[in-house]
């Protein structure tokens, strides 16, 4: 299974792409979308839904394992977080990935074993389940690969499941 993880936001979309074969969960890939505050809106939503195409183009994943908006204090940020993960998820949609949404706490819980865990710790576990010589960066794009080894996670042991039922 190959699974595309995006952390959401406006100025940073963090992506990463993870190939799944049995228990062994590695990288192909992974980046962020980048834009400016200078440019208008819907140039920012149409460069991340088009490079976020490309990459699915490009490595040609199934499944989508994007993180949920926390909204805290600021509402603002939110909202434009919103309008990311609206373009990401619109770029996903009409490539036909089926998706799987997590929670910040979800996804910590999922790689590093706390909810409560830190970026350096996230960073540091996707570095040892992936399997790679350095630290994914930017961080978003660590936090978007920590997203698809949690959707790895949470569909093998869905499908263990469904397999126990079958043989019960």
């Amino acid at each position: 299974m190959v699974i595309l993880g995006i952390d959401p936001g406006l100025a940073h979309t963090g992506w990463g792409v993870v190939e799944t074969r049995g228990p062994m969960c590695r990288a192909r890939a992974y980046g962020c979308v980048t834009t400016t505050a200078a440019e208008p809106i819907d140039l920012r939503l149409g460069r991340i839904y088009r490079e976020l195409r490309e990459v699915i183009d490009r490595y040609g994943p199934t499944e989508l394992a994007i993180e949920s908006i926390y909204f805290g204090e600021n509402t603002k940020s939110a909202i434009a977080t919103a309008q990311a993960r609206g373009a990401a998820i619109v770029a996903c949609s009409t490539a036909g990935l089926s998706v799987g949404e997590y929670t910040p706490m979800q996804i910590k819980q999922a790689v590093v074993g706390t909810g409560a865990a830190d970026k350096r710790q996230v960073m540091y576990m996707v570095r040892t389940i992936l399997g790679l010589d350095h630290e994914p960066r930017p961080d978003h794009a660590a936090d978007a690969l920590a997203a698809a080894v949690c959707h790895a996670n949470v569909t093998r042991t869905t499908s263990l499941g469904e397999a126990r039922r079958v043989l019960t």
